[in-house]
């Protein structure tokens, strides 16, 4: 059993880092392992423009601990308002790298999203032309459609048919949840890809109800059933160059997480690399850990991999990670696997 791994230093193609001071407390638990993140727009206002995208930025960078050298890559949230011009243009500076579909009221902050695909096809068409590629939170809000199925329907009602009516746009479907999801994305031969987080490949959805409501388990897209969960292990330890990680972190505050009505969201980014190392060593596939974690996603953004390595180190005895982040906004649990983590970063 090797005692280190060393591989390229990975990215993080989904994450939340929130604002003011909550920013500012977590923001260092991502730019200490990873490299690059995509940078999820849903504030509160949301950045839907080229000078929202500037500014977050900003604060953002001014917010990195010393010496840092953490990248944001900024997304846009697609509106049914959103300029093609301003959008283009901020894609044109390099300033984002992404634009985010959001279903209206899909999940946190998602109020301002998209209601109907078709009034956001000018735009649509328009990233399909210019190489700019489209994240999508893949469920439908339909209240008639249960929540363990709203991947599933928003596979068939609205990604398939965009695609079919779109297949030069580049996807990526976030935070794959489903089996029907990874199936899905298997059986395209380009222009799709996913992303799996951590949480999903470890937890299933009686994790969070078994035995009393679990609030620090509860996320959206929810967890589902344990072979969709095995559906995600596979996909994420086969090598495929269409899955890459996500982490989909999305810190709240502990009461507004246990609260009568708790935020969706698990904060994964303190001990995300140990859980998937012990994720990947439990099914023999270190060997592809790299891949999942470093190369895969850069290689469909079209961007280089990062330079540097990082060194995962096996431990005899567990490892232990602080159980909550303090921040001014605060605490925020860190997600607990459920098993030791006897993997640790340097």
């Amino acid at each position: 059993m090797p005692k280190s791994l060393t591989i390229t230093r990975p990215d993080d193609w989904h994450l939340h880092l929130r604002d003011g001071v909550m920013l500012q407390g977590i923001l260092p638990e991502s730019a200490r392992d990873f490299g690059r993140a995509i940078i999820m727009p849903n504030l509160v206002p949301p950045v839907v423009t080229m000078a929202d995208a500037t500014a977050y930025r900003s604060r953002i960078i001014k917010a990195l601990p010393k010496n840092s050298d953490f990248q944001p890559l900024m997304t846009l949230y697609l509106t049914e308002t959103t300029d093609p011009d301003d959008m283009a243009a901020a894609h044109a500076s390099g300033l984002i790298t992404a634009v985010k579909l959001y279903p209206a009221g899909a999940t946190t902050n998602s109020d301002s999203g998209v209601k109907d695909i078709k009034n956001v096809m000018p735009v649509l068409e328009h990233m399909a032309k210019i190489g700019l590629p489209l994240c999508v939170h893949g469920e439908v809000t339909d209240p008639n459609v249960d929540i363990f199925d709203r991947e599933a329907v928003f596979i068939e009602r609205v990604l398939a048919p965009l695609r079919q009516n779109l297949p030069e746009l580049r996807v990526i479907m976030e935070h794959v949840t489903t089996s029907d999801g990874v199936d899905y994305i298997g059986e395209t031969e380009k222009n799709l890809a996913g992303t799996i987080t951590t949480h999903h490949l470890i937890i299933n959805r009686n994790h969070l109800l078994v035995g009393g409501i679990k609030p620090h388990y509860y996320c959206l897209p929810i967890a589902k059933r344990e072979s969709h969960r095995m559906a995600l292990v596979k996909a994420a330890t086969s090598g495929d160059k269409r899955f890459f990680l996500g982490t989909d972190s999305a810190p709240h505050s502990d009461p507004n997480k246990e609260s009568a009505c708790g935020c969706a969201g698990v904060f994964s980014a303190t001990n995300t690399m140990a859980c998937l190392a012990h994720v990947f060593e439990d099914t023999g596939a270190l060997d592809k850990l790299e891949g999942f974690t470093s190369l895969h996603g850069p290689a469909y953004y079209n961007l280089p991999v990062n330079t540097d390595k990082i060194t995962l180190t096996r431990h005899d005895t567990p490892v232990s990670f602080p159980e909550k982040i303090e921040t001014g906004a605060g605490p925020v649990t860190v997600f607990d696997p459920g098993f030791p983590l006897h993997w640790s970063v340097g």
